[in-house]
């Protein structure tokens, strides 16, 4: 498959061999969240965006898998050093609490471990004073363990999330959810957790504010906490948790205003900030972090996706120090992810990959609204983390199916919106191909 002249090429969706095998796998699995009856052949040609279905469909896929991979299908910057490498078995080891060599201190060219990835994870965070790293399997977990470092580090009861938030899936991330009631319907929750409205207008100031973080011109956030007239003692609180733009939510981008407000009032009350990183960062929007483009620091990160494991970010105090507090026998136990999340950092520093977002990022948004297809009332993004708001949530569905027909892979969030999320060395060719595509889909869910 050559990347610089493949194209979309459908037959029909799903085929009969992707039709029995969907069939076959919903005898034994439970229901869960199935966008597309699409079936990747690992075993046929596929690159960058480019993947083939078992029917022999060739598709153009611009979910990368919500953020799961940010380097696309059979990038040879990946695999061509793995090729380096004698891959061994087993390759699940208790990675978090047993060691592994480290290419970082070896002679010889070993595959990087858990230690070479934490310390990269240092240096793409050291900017806000953090030097210690606890390896997880998932995004969930990360935010679980940045909510358990934060109240052994503050001995704080109350947490704070954001409308529309989504954090996980597991019971204590589920009750910092804000989204949709399924995620969180009949399950027991962590108790005090108190919310704040996300700021919906990225326009959005203390003065002209219509979604209710202000009220007044005073933040529901300084309200809460304010000595003598607040609800909620600062003394008491863990952590605010936020996703610095929100994913599931609607891919929501906070205002300067709230962004400032949300780093004055940390300040101002001593509340650490833990922000969820999962599928903004490792170089998405072109920054490391999506918090690196706004003015509130985080005290703790959680990253998980495109990083290939899981991972809470913070400063050696804010850990506890007593052994056995925190452990996870898989944890990071995956040989083959810790050197994934290696090189997939080392390929977005060496190739300047985070420049490449922002390049074709801004060139999806202006060629969007050169094209100004019907139905669409917003198209907002940083870097490759693209979100395109239709005017109802019907009209969304229609269009996400359209594309599907065409060969293009989108997917959904909040109620009305789809998100985009090319490799981070998408092309400027591939950029105009996805345009067009999307283009076309809006056209007939027009009709």
């Amino acid at each position: 498959m050559d990347r610089d002249s493949v194209e979309p090429k459908v037959d029909s969706l799903p085929g009969e061999q992707a039709a029995e095998v969907v069939s076959y796998h919903h005898q034994f699995a439970a229901p869960s969240t199935y966008i597309y009856e699409f079936v990747w052949d690992h075993t046929a040609p596929a690159i960058g965006p480019f993947c083939t279905d078992i029917d022999g469909n060739v598709l153009m896929d611009f979910t990368g898998q919500v953020g799961a991979m940010p380097l696309g299908y059979n990038n040879p910057k990946l695999l061509d050093r793995f090729a380096e490498f004698d891959i061994i078995d087993p390759l699940k080891i208790a990675g978090q609490d047993f060691y592994l060599p480290a290419a970082a201190v070896s002679e010889d060219d070993r595959l990087p471990g858990p230690a070479d990835l934490m310390s990269r994870l240092t240096d793409i965070s050291s900017q806000y004073g953090m030097d210690t790293v606890f390896l997880s399997n998932s995004g969930a977990e990360a935010v679980e363990n940045a909510l358990k470092i934060s109240f052994d580090d503050t001995h704080g009861k109350y947490v704070i999330t954001c409308e529309g938030a989504f954090h996980g899936r597991t019971l204590g991330t589920l009750s910092l959810n804000r989204s949709k009631e399924v995620y969180r319907r009949h399950f027991p929750e962590i108790a005090s957790v108190q919310e704040i409205p996300f700021c919906t207008d990225r326009a959005c100031t203390a003065e002209t504010c219509d979604c209710g973080f202000f009220f007044d011109e005073i933040s529901a956030l300084r309200r809460m906490l304010a000595d003598g007239s607040g609800y909620v003692n600062p003394a008491e609180v863990a952590g605010l948790i936020f996703e610095p733009i929100q994913g599931e939510g609607g891919y929501r981008f906070p205002s300067e205003s709230f962004a400032s407000e949300i780093a004055a009032c940390a300040k101002a009350f001593d509340i650490p900030i833990i922000v969820d990183e999962v599928q903004s960062g490792v170089g998405r929007t072109g920054e490391w972090w999506a918090s690196d483009h706004y003015p509130f620091e985080p005290d703790v990160i959680a990253s998980a996706k495109g990083l290939r494991v899981g991972a809470t970010i913070s400063r050696s105090d804010v850990f506890p120090e007593e052994k056995g507090r925190l452990s996870s026998t898989w944890g990071a136990g995956d040989i083959l992810s810790s050197a994934q999340g290696v090189l997939t950092l080392d390929a977005i520093a060496e190739y300047d990959l985070r420049d490449n977002a922002v390049a074709r990022g801004m060139l999806f948004k202006d060629l969007l609204a050169e094209h100004a297809p019907e139905g669409v009332v917003d198209v907002r993004g940083k870097g490759l983390m693209l979100g395109v708001e239709f005017v109802s949530q019907e009209y969304r569905d229609a269009v996400e199916a359209a594309a599907f027909e065409r060969g293009l892979l989108v997917i959904g969030c909040g109620t009305k919106t789809i998100r985009l999320l090319p490799p981070l060395d998408v092309t400027e060719r591939e950029v105009h191909l996805g345009v067009e595509l999307l283009t076309a889909a809006c056209a007939e869910a027009a009709n």
